[in-house]
């Protein structure tokens, strides 16, 4: 490609990354009639999106698009506008109209119907090849330059010049799909805060011996309870999640457990963190002791541990409550003592937190560009006039399920729309 004069832009809109945000701001950007190039380090786009979901691609939850806002707390209320401008139905209609039929699984998941992340992909870069989007892999951005009235980016290859850029490099989880964090140095370099980064939806390593017995069983439905006890502090419950989860050889994933750690708290101190795991979420402690009362009465030869298995795996209740004596004992000889130490190993059982797998385990990054930073109603910087950021690099990170698909293929489509407009104004 020929040298351009410097006031002048081979591209309208130029996209730093090809992966679920950078491949929707590349579509709608191209429709919106924009001349698009996508940037992408990878041998091709969306490495991630083939990785998401057991490689089966969750792609959003079926839920409106107040469902979405809100499973993000405090920080979902910059997702309004770019839901309405891509909501929870557009993105079903969306690969449905590409031929990815999708189906709706008992936790409010959406996937496709064959199971496959690769027709998910396949779908997106057929869409922005139809629209005229132009990718060049294995390029991936080292500069961004000012110049005026459009960006110089330097690449691998070569240097563009574009007269809008949008930045979907993605954050700091799954590095082995070439997500280095790239985003926040750029970002940083045109003068945005980015907040402290660390990794979210991530497996727990946890110290107590007995979890490892436990490698590859499934709990359906169990609560955690995180707190902090700092030195000369008083303890602080900082919150709590429920859900399934998977013991592991060095700790637990699952739904449950990786949401745990979006909270907001210092998990590179994990010394000062307690955690508590309710194995009977859904029975307060009056109903639990009642339960057995009621279950002695019914059949009083019958033994603890026997009840117990029929709510929980055998090898669970053994290593829970420990003592044989109370395990085997009949119901109707279990004493008021031993049924409240019983049901205090059920409903509150400590677990020691060694720390987390870190971003080569992690879903998503938490932390990022400050939102207060970016126009939620556009996508466009407010620090920096014709850049516009989406996806991942931001400071905002959903909880398992869909959401973090969602707020992507949002605020992509968003970015786009607006970059596009704005290349193109006179």
């Amino acid at each position: 490609m020929g040298t351009m004069a410097e006031s002048q832009a081979d591209w309208d809109v130029l996209v730093a990354g090809g992966g679920a945000a950078g491949l929707m701001a590349s579509i709608s950007a191209a429709e919106a009639g924009a001349r698009v190039l996508v940037l992408e380090k990878n041998p091709r786009p969306g490495v991630k999106i083939l990785m998401s979901g057991g490689s089966r691609c969750n792609i959003t939850h079926h839920c409106d698009n107040r469902g979405i806002v809100n499973a993000y707390g405090r920080k979902g209320k910059f997702l309004h506008s770019p839901l309405a401008s891509f909501s929870t139905r557009d993105t079903i209609e969306f690969f449905e109209a590409e031929g990815v039929a999708t189906k709706v699984e008992e936790t409010g998941k959406v996937f496709p119907v064959s199971n496959r992340a690769s027709d998910v992909l396949q779908a997106l870069i057929q869409r922005a090849e139809r629209a005229g989007v132009t990718f060049r892999c294995l390029e991936p951005v080292q500069q961004i330059q000012q110049a005026p009235n459009h960006f110089r980016v330097v690449s691998l290859n070569t240097t563009h010049h574009a007269s809008t850029i949008i930045l979907t490099t993605g954050g700091l989880s799954f590095p082995r799909c070439g997500t280095t964090g790239d985003g926040f140095n750029f970002a940083a370099q045109m003068g945005h805060t980015i907040v402290p980064t660390r990794p979210a939806l991530v497996p727990l390593a946890l110290s107590d011996p007995w979890v490892k017995e436990l490698a590859g069983i499934t709990i359906p439905d169990v609560c955690l309870t995180l707190s902090k006890r700092a030195p000369g502090a008083q303890e602080e419950r900082i919150g709590a999640t429920k859900g399934s989860m998977l013991f592991t050889h060095v700790g637990i994933t699952g739904p449950c457990p990786l949401n745990l750690t979006r909270l907001e708290t210092e998990w590179n101190q994990p010394e000062y963190l307690f955690l508590e795991a309710d194995f009977l979420p859904d029975r307060s402690p009056e109903r639990s002791n009642e339960w057995i009362i009621l279950s002695a009465k019914e059949n009083g030869k019958r033994s603890l541990a026997s009840l117990l298995s029929e709510l929980l795996p055998r090898r669970l209740v053994d290593f829970l409550i420990g003592q044989e004596a109370v395990l085997n004992s009949k119901l109707s000889e279990l004493s008021k003592a031993q049924r409240a130490m019983a049901l205090n190993a059920l409903k509150k059982k400590p677990l020691t937190i060694q720390g987390d797998l870190g971003y080569a385990k992690a879903e998503v990054t938490a932390g990022g560009v400050a939102l207060e930073e970016v126009d939620f109603k556009t996508m466009q910087s407010r620090i920096q006039p014709r850049l516009f950021l989406a996806g991942e690099v931001l400071d905002l990170d959903g909880p398992i399920g869909g959401f973090n698909f969602q707020a992507a293929w949002s605020t992509g489509w968003l970015a786009g729309t607006n970059a596009a407009r704005i290349a193109r104004s006179p």
